[in-house]
């Protein structure tokens, strides 16, 4: 069990290296800087989204709470 728990470690120093050089040649210098900034844009996207999605329900909670404090009034 611990054995298998070995693989999914980080890469390290030279694998790093190794996992850049192979990023540029695949990519080359001038497609990296666009993929980058497609993958901030992703990133904002997402976290709009994330932001939106939590600001309903929190409104929808305040919504109930203050349906359940009219009925239990009335």
């Amino acid at each position: 069990m611990s054995n298998s728990l070995l693989f999914l470690s980080m890469p390290g120093g030279s694998e790093w290296i190794i996992i850049v050089i192979a990023v540029l040649i695949l990519f080359g210098g001038r497609k990296i800087p666009e993929f980058m900034r497609g993958i901030g844009r992703g990133i904002r996207e997402f976290n709009d989204a994330k932001s939106n999605v939590k600001k309903e329900i929190e409104e929808g909670m305040k919504e109930k709470d203050s349906s359940n404090k009219e009925t239990s009034a009335s």
